[in-house]
């Protein structure tokens, strides 16, 4: 009898899960597999191709563009972390707190995460293109009369408040989870210490947090490294290709630019440094969970 429950309880899990271990394995595995076979070839995305062995490898080093791609996704990437966790945790701080309209403040300052990257890319397109220089204008403010998407040399910044205007949703929901796992016997203690508000957050809620401060960390890094939408809909690489990450060059010159074989072996790398950074990441902020 109990064999069959054994059994059974078996059978279930393996229903449960294979429906969607069979899906990553389609549309993660196979294409991440497919793509690092094309590395190794001259393959257009058309017709008929040939081995090059580490090619597309060696040419990726000597390639400017590839190279101010990964400058402008590294240094996108790092602003947009710090400020993504730095503004996600004061929010997570202010709607935990006792505060009224608790609840619908949460779902209002979650609905940029519920929204296409697309569709906000587009709606700050249209703000930063119109409205804006219009504004500026009205004003007689000199740098707001011309489209930020228009400078060479800001046009990052623009895709950077896109982003991080959408990114933080997802990370204030992460601390505010983490901030009510903490007991409130700590906070207790702590006044009856006479600790003062940074002392409390520098001492105590700090401290607790920081498991939820790792996962954000790697996820917003990921996240930002990764950036496609915001550009697809704000700038498509220019102006100059000075906003062309990493993603948004493999799709391009991958898919129109008869490069697949080669952006393969560029979007290898890049997963390659996705996962070393996150791994780096980890390490880091368990040591420094450790030490706290």
């Amino acid at each position: 009898m109990k064999t069959k429950k054994v059994l059974s309880k078996r059978m279930t899990f393996i229903l449960m899960v294979a429906p969607a271990l069979i899906l990553f394995i389609a549309f993660n595995t196979i294409p991440l597999i497919t793509g690092a076979f094309y590395s190794f070839t001259n393959y257009k995305g058309y017709g008929s191709f040939e081995f090059v062995g580490l090619r597309n490898y060696i040419d990726l080093f000597s390639d400017s563009r590839i190279g101010n791609s990964y400058l402008f996704t590294f240094k996108y990437a790092i602003a947009g972390t710090i400020l993504v966790n730095v503004l996600s945790l004061i929010l997570a701080l202010g709607l935990n707190s006792k505060i009224k309209f608790k609840s619908a403040l949460r779902g209002i300052y979650f609905l940029p995460n519920v929204l296409g990257g697309l569709v906000v890319g587009y709606i700050f397109s249209f703000i930063f293109t119109y409205i804006i220089p219009a504004l500026g204008s009205a004003l007689h403010i000199g740098f707001l009369e011309n489209s930020i998407l228009a400078s060479e040399e800001f046009a990052w910044i623009g895709v950077l408040i896109v982003g991080v205007w959408q990114a933080v949703a997802m990370n204030t929901i992460i601390y505010i989870s983490g901030l009510q796992t903490i007991p409130a016997d700590i906070y207790e203690a702590g006044m009856i210490d006479g600790v003062t508000p940074w002392q409390k957050f520098r001492h105590l809620t700090l401290p607790m947090l920081m498991p939820f401060v790792t996962t954000n960390l790697v996820l917003s890094t990921k996240n930002m490294l990764m950036v496609f939408d915001q550009i697809m809909a704000l700038t498509k690489g220019g102006p100059a290709q000075s906003t062309e990450s990493i993603s948004y060059l493999i799709y391009k010159n991958g898919m129109d630019g008869g490069q697949f074989g080669f952006q393969s072996a560029n979007a290898v790398l890049f997963f390659i440094v996705i996962v070393a950074i996150s791994i780096f990441q980890m390490v880091i902020t368990n040591k420094k969970e450790e030490q706290l």
